[in-house]
């Protein structure tokens, strides 16, 4: 497709994949400040209270592993409607809890609706776009949807302040009400039928097999994951080490979401900017290398003088500057590896990344709880997780370069 062709998405449908894209991550993120508040309210401990976010993630890895094939034969509004339905009756669910085990529950069914947005964000703009359009859409979209996990922790310290922890699942809930009537005028179904095929289980694990066979989808989406890793170890972390290590504020940790965000934000812009002159592949190598540094500088302060608050926001809106050319741009590339399984590539690219940032809110939650007192465990995992990312990307293209 020609540069100089019109757009085929307009504003104000590109406005709602942006919505159905941002609930999710709102969700999973506006209870931060509200984890200690679950401790009370439920009298449990703080590993346990913490699963509301763990539980949340995986969850999402897992639901979109399902969504994407799905979509794939029924097409993608019918999907969107069931994701944010099932949304706004988890959000409802978790007002209600009356154990913690009863809210991470509730939190799960909330997590599988709220990512159905996510992968048919992606899937319906590759739908319409080839590989560098949809790079440049993915990044413009990323900058939006940040906003929701960015101004969650805000809104929900807020809220709670003002009404009580539950508070925050109303609002939630509202806002996927919201995106429904949003969606019902906005979007349309951008999978033809004669483009859709059957899908089963046997289908959908054929799919996945053939999507790991192929290196080049390796490549982007392992890089994806494990960079994306790296932010959800400094979620799982944060508050214990900036709150109880550091001393600041519930407040003070919200606007260090911000800082981290800005920075992030800044990323996707330039990479909607200069994808077209310098392609995926030299910013994805940019900007992983950007985030390695950033995550071994954290390391290495750490060792050698100690971080404070300000280094450690500092250092980590480095690792996401460089996330910011790394993760739309290898979104874009996965999910268009296999133009036969548009579907699958998203469900599977965002299951992985949501699913490896689990992995590593747990990995950071077991070591402090191995080596409390210190900010070692997270910034270990943190270098661990940009290492991979680097590695995961230079040898896919290796082997994609050769294989062919």
């Amino acid at each position: 497709m020609s540069q100089k062709n019109p757009p085929v998405l307009s504003h104000s449908t590109i406005l709602a994949l942006i919505l159905i894209s941002m609930v999710g991550p709102l969700a999973m993120n506006i209870i931060l400040p509200s984890i200690s508040s679950y401790q009370v309210a439920f009298e449990t401990e703080y590993a346990l209270a913490q699963l509301t976010l763990t539980f949340y993630l995986a969850s999402v890895a897992i639901g979109q592993l399902f969504y994407g094939p799905i979509s794939d034969r029924f097409g993608r509004m019918p999907v969107i409607y069931f994701g944010l339905v099932t949304y706004v009756i988890g959000g409802a669910l978790c007002y209600f809890a009356q154990s913690i085990e009863m809210l991470i529950v509730a939190r799960i069914i909330q997590a599988f609706g709220g990512c159905a947005g996510m992968v048919m964000g992606r899937a319906m703009v590759r739908d319409k776009y080839d590989a560098n359009q949809a790079t440049s859409v993915i990044a413009y979209m990323t900058m939006g949807i940040v906003l929701a996990p960015t101004l969650g922790p805000a809104i929900g310290g807020i809220l709670e302040d003002l009404y009580g922890w539950q508070s925050s699942f109303i609002f939630v809930a509202l806002c996927g009400l919201t995106v429904f009537f949003v969606v019902t005028r906005s979007l349309s179904e951008t999978l033809p039928r004669e483009k859709r095929h059957p899908t089963h289980i046997g289908h959908m694990l054929l799919s996945f097999y053939f999507l790991f066979r192929n290196p080049k989808f390796n490549a982007y989406a392992f890089m994806v994951a494990f960079s994306t890793s790296a932010y959800f170890a400094f979620l799982g972390g944060s508050s214990y080490v900036l709150i109880d290590l550091m001393g600041i504020s519930a407040s003070e940790l919200g606007l260090a979401f911000v800082a981290v965000s800005a920075l992030y934000i800044l990323g996707n812009f330039l990479t909607a900017r200069l994808n077209i002159r310098f392609g995926l592949n030299k910013l994805i190598a940019f900007g992983a290398t950007v985030s390695l540094l950033g995550a071994l500088a954290i390391l290495m302060v750490d060792q050698l003088v100690g971080l404070n608050p300000y280094t450690f926001i500092g250092l980590m809106s480095f690792i996401a500057f460089g996330n910011g050319f790394c993760i739309s741009t290898g979104l874009a590339a996965a999910v268009g590896a296999d133009p036969a399984r548009v579907g699958a590539a998203s469900g599977l690219a965002g299951s992985l990344q949501i699913g490896m940032g689990s992995i590593a809110t747990f990995i950071v939650g077991t070591l402090f709880s191995l080596f409390p007192g210190s900010v070692a465990p997270l910034a270990m995992t943190i270098v661990g997780c940009c290492t991979l990312a680097a590695i995961s990307f230079g040898l896919g293209l290796w082997i994609n370069r050769r294989a062919d």
